[in-house]
Parts: structure tokens; sequence; C-alpha cells
């Protein structure tokens, strides 16, 4: 369900912009990201930052390309969003010396304090990766090849999910056979 969530924004953007065009395709992406974040509040109650600022960005940007009748506007916000995120991650890191992923998944995930630090250092080059390959697709190839690349560039977040999943299943304790419910 949560992947549907997630997921739509960008489906409604495709077939908006196969559908019409680049502009009619952003303001879809505008309001079905309202929509998507009213959801995911009604659900969790509360937004993540990175909701707030995938929001923020969407309408920013997304009223650039509509006012300005521009599409490199909306083409670059995930660049930018990418980008921004791999910056903040590592400030907090490598600045500020606090581990943003841990204050956020610490209560859900129990890993050594060098497993969260590697983690953070995998997520800011997965961001870094994501930013360049979106500037390279939205500044040497068309429109047209840029709204493809959004669908199958999903492959790039799966593939990370499960490389991360790979990763991490090493460091995660199973529980003991007492504590499972249903086990005596």
């Amino acid at each position: 369900m949560r992947f549907l969530i997630d997921f739509f924004p960008i489906a409604l953007f495709v077939v908006a912009y196969k559908m019409h065009d680049i502009y009619t395709a952003t303001a879809v992406l505008m309001a079905a990201t309202v929509v998507q974040t009213g959801l995911i509040y009604a659900v969790d109650r509360k937004l993540q930052t990175l909701h707030k600022v995938t929001l923020l960005l969407v309408l920013v940007f997304g009223a650039l390309t509509l006012f300005l009748q521009d599409e490199r506007f909306i083409k670059w916000k995930p660049t930018v969003l990418y980008a921004s995120l791999a910056i903040v991650l590592g400030a907090a890191l490598w600045v500020w010396k606090k581990n943003f992923l841990q204050i956020l998944l610490g209560s859900q995930l129990q890993l050594p304090d060098f497993v969260w630090a590697r983690l953070t250092v995998i997520w800011i080059g997965y961001f870094l990766f994501m930013a360049s390959i979106n500037a390279y697709v939205a500044a040497f190839f068309s429109t047209d090849f840029w709204v493809d690349f959004k669908i199958w560039g999903y492959a790039f977040p799966v593939l990370f999910i499960i490389g991360q999943g790979l990763y991490l299943a090493r460091y995660l304790k199973d529980e003991p056979a007492g504590d499972q419910p249903g086990k005596p």
C-alpha cells in the first residue's frame, strides 16, 4: 500500500505527459503530491521531513515550470532534492557529528554505530548518484526520454533497497525464541 502512495504522483505525471504535455503533467504532479502528502499524514498522523521537502520542491519547481513555461525547472527538481539530501546527511555526519539516519531509524533497527556510519555514507553516495544521473538525463536528453527515465529509473531505488537489505541482514539480530509472539 505504501509503495502505491509513494509511486502514484510519478505514475500520474507520466500518464498526463503521454496524454498531454509537460505543463499538464507538472500540474498533475503538483496536485498528486499534495494528495499524497495528505494521505501520508492521514495514515501516519505526521509527516517526515523528506515528505515536507519533496512537497515544497514539487510545488516551487512546478510553479516555476508553469509560470515561466520552462520545463527545465521540473526536470531539475529531482537533482536538487537528491543533492540536498546528500549534503544534509554529509554535513550532519561529518560537520555536526550527528547521524540523521540513526536518529530517524534507530528505534526501528538496532545496529552498531559503525554500521550506521557506513549506511549513511552509502545513502550519501546513492543520493549523489541519483542527482548526477538525473542531471545528466535532464541536460543531455529530450523531455520524452527524461519522462521515460522517470519510470524505468525506478529500478535504481529498488536495487538500492535490495542491496541495502542484503548489507544490513548480517547485522540484524534474531529475537530469542521466547520473545516471539506465539512461541512458548
